[in-house]
């Protein structure tokens, strides 16, 4: 079963995409940035859903730096669950790394489909 970290720093959030999420896949969660490092760290999530603007040392677009320029972890993907959704968010996203940009509020159902074909069909995904 592939691994999915939700990384978010409101709990309602979180608790909508385990429910959507449902039993396809392993969901862990993290309620801020430097958690989520250091759990993609220690657990190498296949991806990773995550939130930009979060509390704390590290907000979404620092983690994913972090984890696209550090080689062992930069075949991690990389879905970016955020509100802000101006064309130079999903521009720093995307120029970040990011494997995929949704902009909240999102279809829970939508995004599990994404992810589902995401980690199916991605070659840097084990089957």
């Amino acid at each position: 079963m592939h691994k999915v970290l939700l990384v978010d720093d409101h709990e309602e959030i979180r608790r909508l995409m385990r429910i959507a999420l449902g039993k396809q896949f392993d969901v862990i969660e993290a309620g801020t940035g430097d958690e989520a490092l250091e759990m993609i760290r220690q657990e190498r999530p296949h991806l990773v859903l995550l939130d930009i603007m979060m509390p704390g040392g590290l907000d979404g677009l620092d983690v994913l730096k972090i984890v696209k320029s550090t080689p062992e972890l930069a075949d991690t993907l990389v879905v970016m669950l955020t509100a802000r959704g101006q064309n130079r968010d999903q521009e720093a996203g995307i120029a970040g790394g990011a494997d995929g940009y949704f902009i909240k509020p999102f279809s829970p159902l939508m995004l599990r489909d994404f992810i589902r074909d995401m980690l199916r069909f991605h070659p840097r995904v084990p089957r």
